[in-house]
């Protein structure tokens, strides 16, 4: 599954030529995909036909679509107090799934499902944009639904959009903060982690407590913070908890750059095109290779390789030089 990286070049990509446009016609290639709207097709592309999208906003890994119904005030593409915004356009990437802006008559995807004909618009810059988003899915373990928005526990926006509203589908509402959004509470977080009484790797990829990591960037994030992935959660003084989200938040700043983290030949942004983050990864995918840090330190006679062990069903890579593993399970 895309990580946050990933699903947030998405986010990019669509806020940029999806934002302000209306829905004119929703075709339903396959039923499948659309499978989480539980009320049916014909719901479905009742709820989006002539909708406007407000924002584009993403919480961790989930991506939403506000909707203004075509009779609703406020101006074009823009989320305020004054339109009301019952429902939302939800995004499930899964393993596979891309959302894709395409020219209309373009050639379809083998694996296309859901095909949205927006409204004309036009880049001041390019001309044209392109009249179709597609929703392209494999394995079919993505999909689209309809879903209601509910207000956010603290008041703040629901996730990190163009403006973003003090609302989240209802799905997404018991995820945590990412690194990444503005409103995310280091003191809230560690608060929580404290109380935890696990490991700081399980404890990352706890999406009630922080949301978007994944394996990946979690063992990116232990590397470059030097900490192991078995480091009990009650054992973390604030410095190390600071350092780690730090380490999260570069991390996954720098994939952005990048164009995100692209393993699976599947992942492509909005645009179709893979990201490249994968050439600079320090930790995952790289056993049995020299740890750059430790390679480059003058003091160290030699270096360390990346080891691989398994952890909850996946790996776990890291450096046994400077990640070193908790005595006794303490630290």
């Amino acid at each position: 599954m895309p990580e946050l990286p990933e699903v947030e070049v998405v986010r990019r990509g669509l806020a940029r030529w999806v934002l302000g446009r209306t829905i004119d016609d929703v075709d339903i290639l396959d039923s499948r995909s659309i499978r989480r709207h539980g009320l049916g097709a014909e719901d479905f592309a009742g709820n989006l036909g002539g909708a406007r999208v407000l924002d584009v906003v993403r919480r961790g890994k989930f991506l939403w679509l506000p909707l203004a119904a075509p009779d609703e005030g406020g101006s074009p593409g823009v989320a305020s107090a004054d339109c009301v915004v019952p429902v939302a356009l939800m995004a499930h990437l899964g393993m596979s799934g891309q959302l894709l802006v395409k020219d209309a008559g373009s050639p379809e995807e083998k694996h296309l499902r859901v095909r949205l004909t927006l409204s004309a618009a036009e880049d001041p810059s390019t001309g044209p944009l392109p009249a179709e988003l597609r929703f392209v899915d494999q394995r079919i373990f993505g999909g689209l639904f309809v879903t209601s928005m509910v207000s956010t526990d603290d008041g703040q926006p629901g996730g990190l959009g163009e403006s973003p509203l003090p609302l989240i589908p209802v799905e997404a509402s018991h995820i945590a903060r990412d690194p990444l959004d503005p409103a995310f509470s280091f003191d809230s977080f560690f608060a929580k982690l404290r109380r935890r009484k696990t490991g700081i790797k399980r404890a990352l990829l706890d999406q009630g407590l922080i949301s978007g990591i994944g394996n990946i960037y979690a063992d990116e994030a232990l590397w470059a913070a030097r900490v192991h992935y078995a480091r009990p959660t009650d054992t973390m003084r604030r410095a190390d908890a600071l350092r780690l989200v730090d380490a999260s938040r570069d991390v996954m700043a720098r994939a952005l750059e990048a164009g995100g983290t692209s393993f699976d030949s599947l992942y492509v942004n909005v645009n179709g095109t893979s990201g490249y983050f994968e050439r600079s990864l320090n930790a995952y995918g790289r056993e049995g290779e020299p740890c750059t840090r430790c390679a480059a330190d003058p003091s160290f006679q030699g270096f360390s390789l990346i080891r691989r062990e398994m952890f909850m069903n996946r790996s776990s890579f890291s450096c046994p030089r400077c990640q070193p593993r908790p005595r006794n399970g303490r630290w």
